[in-house]
């Protein structure tokens, strides 16, 4: 049953296991967002150039940090670019800094500014099993680059090609299936052992790949992994509400300027972040399950990665709201998700006076 307008949905703060912050004024700009909603994330390492070396991640948490308004309490989780040229001393080196909490694989091609990513994975084999060693997570964005396969059917052959020997060969490695987009994809989690789990992102479950083309083509609607079938995003709404805990959340928030979205060649990326938790909310809503929303956006991702919950909380309210049609990016603008349209809960200020009565969990 729809929560009444005006409820109240109170979460613990939780974290977005998988988000894209860009670096300099775009980064900047886009942050408070992300520490509005979430505690913590798991920031992503594809810069041009990619965080491939311990210092280059704590060279990039500190801008981090130091762009972070006052008032604001926030914790990036860095991870490392996986190359070719990676090493096992960079492996062991990211498992003793404490703050790298995973090494992130791009199939090279894949994906935004993955140019660097790796050429044939079972190369790295021994790396990984120093990886697996050092109980260090893989971070995997799951898609093959075989130009024969249909970009739809890139992620099911990953799973085939690349996964399922994977985890045969390693089955003590922790690996997160980042935001997965098929019914193969979370078939294959719920079948896998305790070390495998999965991010989901918001508009994975809210959207199928209509939304592509309502109305004509829409490139803000476009990300890599793409958007699917109906019947993919019924599976995933129905995983991620189960409260089963491998499955959590991670936006895969990724900005682009609005010139290179709208392009003749535009980039993958949809921007969440400003309303990550009331997509989320509008999502589980729709399946009957706000209770298990706090689970997946709180705990599931925390326990792991063998972190301890967070402190603090944040309200929703069920009301009606308008999404502007762009923010500032730097130099230019970002358009985000839903632009110029609604959502249907929105996030309170947390000096908002709150009657808790209303609240729903």
């Amino acid at each position: 049953m729809p929560a009444a307008e005006g409820a109240l949905l109170r979460l613990r703060r939780g974290d977005d296991m998988h988000l894209h912050l860009r670096d300099g004024h775009e980064m900047a700009d886009v942050l408070p967002f992300s520490a509005r909603q979430f505690a913590r994330a798991i920031v992503m390492p594809n810069l041009k150039p990619p965080v491939v070396a311990v210092r280059d991640a704590h060279d990039y948490r500190m801008r981090i940090l130091n762009a972070l308004p006052k008032g604001l309490s926030f914790e990036p989780l860095m991870t490392l670019y996986l190359t070719d040229n990676t090493t096992k001393d960079v492996v062991r080196e990211a498992k003793s800094c404490g703050f790298i909490h995973g090494i992130k694989f791009y199939p090279a091609g894949a994906t935004t500014n993955s140019e660097s990513g790796v050429s044939e994975l079972k190369k790295l084999y021994p790396l990984i099993e120093e990886m697996q060693k050092q109980d260090m997570p893989l971070l995997v964005h799951g898609e093959v680059t075989d130009k024969t396969v249909d970009i739809f059917d890139r992620e099911k052959f990953f799973i085939e090609r690349e996964l399922i020997p994977l985890t045969r060969t390693f089955p003590g490695l922790r690996i997160v299936f980042e935001h997965i987009t098929t019914k193969e994809a979370a078939d294959f989690v719920l079948s896998a052992s305790a070390r495998v789990a999965a991010t989901i992102t918001p508009h994975h479950l809210l959207y199928n790949r209509n939304a592509l083309f309502t109305g004509g083509i829409r490139p803000h609607h476009f990300c890599l992994p793409v958007l699917k079938r109906e019947e993919h995003r019924k599976k995933l709404l129905e995983v991620a509400t189960s409260g089963n805990p491998k499955f959590f959340a991670g936006t895969d928030s990724a900005p682009h300027p609005r010139h290179h979205k709208e392009s003749q060649c535009g980039c993958a990326g949809i921007f969440n972040a400003f309303a990550a938790l009331e997509l989320y909310a509008e999502a589980f809503e729709q399946a009957g399950a706000l209770d298990r929303l706090n689970y997946f956006v709180s705990e599931a991702g925390a326990q792991f990665y063998g972190l301890p919950l967070n402190g603090g909380t944040v309200v929703l309210r069920k009301e009606k709201n308008a999404v502007p049609q762009y923010f500032r990016f730097g130099q230019s603008e970002v358009v985000p998700l839903r632009a110029g349209e609604f959502l249907v809960w929105r996030m309170l200020d947390p000096d908002s006076e709150i009657k808790t009565t209303n609240k729903i969990v």
